[in-house]
């Protein structure tokens, strides 16, 4: 097969037409490019497993481009949710509620709950609209490798495996939406993400974020290794731990390289590293790209501890999976 990669228009035109024949498109959001179908075509939404290699107990979110579109996606919308929506949507939230007997089973891993998004990104939601129905979409990589930020990124994974990818630049936010479980006793942040328990707690009062062992996934990225560079991932606690992390990788005859923001990379002392930026918008933006890159040039990485609040707890979510938990 082979991968077109479009830009403006005609993307968008050739991916809805690609969509009306029960096929896989890639196309770009705020937060990661997704890998999306027509999330009622039961055979279109398994070319998405497929292409990705993903375990069918691992639940996709249906993207939605008006919130219209809950009518026939969801039995019905609380209050709470429904504040949330207000609040966040179009953004980087998905909110799980009970889903309607129009979605396939395949689409929710089998559950009776189904995570819905409605992304800020202008080309995702005209793409949506364009296509005429919900599009049900994970991150447009292999999985368990590391989630895409731009259409180069999902070529190095896609390439030969789905008709198009769309190309909308490099994406805004650079880490997926946050997760909120709305069907739960109490909101229940299953994935963290840019809108933050905080934020949350501010609209509905309670709110509590999953701890636990995972039997039965509720949302995508609980239950297996993800985001996961194809080089050995460490994460160091502090710039003298990365320092000798990296010393150590270089006497043992590896290439290794730093992952780290601004201020840290000043105190490197040579050392190669990539820089994700100074600010934690900055961080979770650049994520992504800086450990694709760090695989490439780099047979070792050593990432920073960004910290555990806001946003940079969402993004050591990502980074903790992508080390399979290794600290140094």
């Amino acid at each position: 097969m082979q991968t077109l990669v479009l830009k403006g228009e005609e993307a968008i035109e050739k991916g809805a037409e690609l969509i009306a024949q029960g096929e896989v498109v890639a196309f770009p959001t705020e937060t990661v490019y997704g890998l999306g179908a027509d999330a009622f075509n039961e055979d279109a939404v398994k070319k998405i497993f497929a292409a990705k290699g993903r375990p069918s107990d691992n639940p996709l979110i249906v993207h939605i481009a008006d919130k219209s579109a809950l009518e026939g996606l969801v039995e019905e919308v609380s209050e709470g949710a429904k504040a949330v929506m207000d609040r966040f949507m179009p953004g980087p939230i998905t909110v799980i509620m009970k889903k309607s007997a129009k979605v396939p089973l395949s689409v929710t891993a089998g559950l009776d709950t189904v995570g819905i998004r409605m992304p800020s990104h202008n080309v995702a939601r005209e793409f949506i609209r364009r296509a005429g129905t919900p599009i049900a979409a994970p991150s447009a990589n292999r999985s368990t490798h590391i989630s895409p930020t731009g259409a180069a990124h999902v070529y190095e994974d896609m390439d030969g495996r789905i008709p198009l990818i769309i190309d909308g630049e490099d994406c805004e936010v650079g880490i997926e939406s946050t997760i909120l479980d709305m069907s739960a006793e109490v909101p229940t942040i299953l994935r963290p993400g840019a809108i933050t328990a905080e934020m949350l707690a501010e609209v509905l009062g309670a709110v509590k974020t999953f701890s636990g062992k995972v039997v039965v996934a509720k949302a995508p990225g609980m239950k297996y290794k993800h985001y996961a560079p194809l080089c050995e991932t460490v994460v160091a606690k502090d710039a003298s731990s990365a320092k000798k992390a990296y010393d150590e990788a270089l006497a043992e005859g590896l290439k290794p390289v730093i992952i780290a923001k601004s201020q840290t990379c000043a105190l490197l002392e040579g050392r190669t590293h990539i820089d994700v930026g100074p600010t934690d918008k900055d961080i979770c933006r650049n994520i992504y790209a800086a450990l694709h890159r760090g695989e490439k040039i780099a047979g070792f990485i050593v990432c920073e501890h960004f910290g555990d609040e806001g946003i940079c707890g969402s993004v050591m979510n990502r980074v903790m999976k992508s080390a399979g938990g290794k600290i140094v």
